[in-house]
C-alpha cells in the first residue's frame, strides 16, 4: 500500500501546518484513493502569509532586477533536476498523462528562464515636456504584494506564469494552489527553500477558496490578484477586489470554436482539432470545444475525426501502459460532462462515438465523444464542457461561421483551417477572441500574450505584455534651473 504523504504549507520561509491542524485529503482521480493530506489554512494563516510578503517586498524591490533574475534561473535549474518526481506528483493528483505532465514541468522551467531574461529588458520612458528645463520620466515599478490563485488543470505551469513575472519585477507573491491539485505547489515550495529565496518573497498557502481565496481577494495589503479559473470564480474575485479597488488579472473560461473551411487541409485540421480536444482529457481553457465545418467537406472531416476520437486510449497515467488521456480530475467534473452530453442527446444531438462513462472499475473516466446534429441553442455549444467531448455543426459561408463562433459569452481562443489568405485575414479581424490559431492546434507560446475577451477574463499573461501586468506606472516631472 502506498504511503500517504503529509504536506505542509510554506509561510515566511518555513514549512508549517495549519494553526487549527485541519487537513484536506487529496484523491488520485485514476484510483479514487487518498494520496496525500495538505493543511486547510485558516483566516489567520492566510493573513500571516500576506504579512510575510508585505514585510519582504520593499527590500526585495531594492535588489537590482538582474539579481532577482538569478533566483528565477536557479529555480529553473532545480525544477529540471527534479522533473521526474514533479511530473509523477502532477499525474497522481490530477490525472494528467505522465508524458504531458513531463512537458508541463519542462515548460515551467523554460518559463522561469524566459522571464529571468527580462531582468535587463523591461523599461520606462522619457517623454518630451512642453516646458523649458523639464524632463518627464515614466518609471515602471512593482505593485507590491500579489495574490496568485492557481487552477487544478495546469497547476505547476501556472505557478511560473504568476510567480515568475511577479517576483522578477520586484513584487512578492502569496500563491494559493487548487484544493484538487496542491501537492505540486508544495513540492515547488521546497525548491524555493533550496535556492534560498528570501523568506516572504513566495508564500504557498493551501486551503478552501472560501477562506484563503476570499481573504487574498479582500485583504487591503494585496496590490494585485491574478487568477486562473472559472468565470464564476473570477466574478467572485472581482467583487471582493472592488472593496479596495485592487487590480485584477483574470484568465477564465473558454468555449473555443474551430472553423474548418472547404479549402482546408482536412487531415491537418483533423489532427489539430484532435490534439486541441483530448490534451489533458479536454480540461484546458483554450481547448477546441466546438467545431463548425463547411458543408462541402463535413462528411470527410466528421468521418476522420470520429475515427481518431474512437481510437483515443485512456487509463491510469501512472500505469506501465501509455494512454492518450487520463481520468477527469474529479467526480463532479465527470458528472458535469455526463449531464451536458445527456442534455444534448435529449435536444436531438446524435452520438457518433463515446457518449458515456469509461469502462473502468475505478476512476473518473469519460469516453472520447463526437456528436453531430447540434446547433448554437444547445447548452453543450454554449457552456464549457471541460471533458473529451466534441460537438460538430456545419455551415455554408464564412459569414455564417464567424457569426456562430462569436455567438458566445466567452472569448478566449479560436481557430480556423484554410489555405485562403482572405479567409485567414477575415477571421483574424472578425473573430471576437483574444487568440486565433490558423492551421494549428490551440496552444499558446510563452513569448506571446494569452488573454481573453468578454467573460473569458481581463488582463493577460506571457511575453512583454504579460510582464507589464505586474508593473504600475509612476510619472515624475523634473524641473531644473
Amino acid at each position: 500500500m502506498k504511503t500517504i504523504t503529509n504536506y505542509q504549507m510554506y509561510v515566511d520561509g518555513a514549512f508549517i501546518d495549519a494553526s487549527t491542524n485541519e487537513k484536506m485529503e487529496i484523491v488520485n482521480p485514476a484510483t479514487g484513493k487518498v494520496v496525500s493530506t495538505v493543511p486547510a489554512a485558516s483566516l489567520e494563516d492566510t493573513q500571516k502569509a500576506i504579512d510575510s510578503s508585505e514585510r519582504a517586498q520593499k527590500e526585495w524591490a531594492k535588489l537590482p532586477s538582474a539579481e532577482r533574475g538569478k533566483y528565477l534561473s536557479a529555480i529553473a535549474t532545480e525544477i529540471r533536476n527534479e522533473a521526474d518526481d514533479l511530473a509523477k506528483i502532477i499525474s497522481e493528483e490530477m490525472g494528467k498523462p505522465l508524458e504531458q505532465a513531463q512537458v508541463e514541468v519542462n515548460v515551467t522551467a523554460e518559463y522561469f528562464d524566459y522571464v529571468a531574461g527580462w531582468a535587463r529588458k523591461y523599461e520606462g520612458d522619457i517623454i518630451q515636456s512642453d516646458r523649458e528645463k523639464e524632463n518627464i520620466l515614466i518609471f515602471k515599478q512593482p505593485i507590491g504584494v500579489v495574490a496568485g490563485i492557481l487552477p487544478w488543470n495546469f497547476p505547476f505551469f501556472l505557478i511560473a506564469r504568476k510567480a515568475a513575472p511577479a517576483i522578477l519585477t520586484g513584487n512578492t507573491i502569496v500563491l494559493k494552489p487548487s484544493s484538487t491539485s496542491p501537492n505540486n505547489a508544495l513540492a515547488f515550495a521546497k525548491i524555493v527553500e533550496k535556492v534560498n529565496l528570501p523568506k516572504g518573497v513566495i508564500n504557498v498557502v493551501t486551503g478552501a477558496g472560501s477562506v484563503v481565496g476570499d481573504e487574498l481577494s479582500k485583504n487591503s495589503k494585496i496590490g494585485m490578484i491574478t487568477l486562473t479559473g472559472s468565470t464564476e470564480s473570477g466574478q467572485r474575485v472581482m467583487k471582493n477586489a472592488s472593496e479596495n479597488i485592487t487590480k485584477v488579472s483574470l484568465e477564465l473560461g473558454g468555449k473555443a470554436p474551430a472553423i474548418v473551411m472547404d479549402d482546408a487541409d482536412i487531415d491537418l485540421a483533423v489532427q489539430a482539432v484532435l490534439d486541441s480536444r483530448i490534451i489533458n482529457t479536454g480540461q484546458v481553457c483554450n481547448c477546441t470545444e466546438r467545431v463548425y465545418v463547411h458543408e462541402k467537406v463535413a462528411d470527410e472531416f466528421i468521418e476522420k475525426i470520429t475515427e481518431k476520437m474512437a481510437a483515443t486510449t485512456y487509463g491510469d497515467p501512472l500505469s506501465e501502459t501509455k494512454y492518450d488521456m487520463g481520468p477527469l480530475s474529479s467526480e463532479s467534473g465527470l458528472e458535469n460532462v455526463e449531464k451536458l452530453v445527456n442534455n444534448a442527446v435529449e435536444q436531438g444531438a446524435k452520438i457518433l462515438t463515446g457518449g458515456k462513462r469509461g469502462d473502468r472499475e475505478v476512476g473518473y473516466y469519460y469516453e472520447p465523444t463526437v456528436m453531430v446534429d447540434v446547433d448554437n441553442s444547445f447548452e453543450i455549444m454554449r457552456e464549457e464542457v471541460f471533458g473529451p467531448v466534441l460537438p460538430i455543426a456545419t455551415f455554408s459561408t464564412l459569414d455564417e461561421a464567424i457569426e456562430l463562433s462569436n455567438d458566445c459569452k466567452y472569448g478566449l481562443t479560436s481557430s480556423i483551417f484554410t489555405n485562403n489568405i482572405d479567409n485567414m485575414m477575415r477571421a483574424s479581424n472578425e473573430l471576437e477572441f483574444g487568440e486565433t490559431y490558423v492551421n494549428r492546434e490551440n496552444f499558446e507560446a510563452i513569448q506571446g500574450f494569452h488573454a481573453g475577451w468578454k467573460k473569458s477574463g481581463v488582463g493577460g499573461a506571457d511575453g512583454r505584455h504579460g510582464l507589464e501586468e505586474f508593473l504600475q506606472t509612476h510619472a515624475v516631472y523634473i524641473q531644473y534651473k
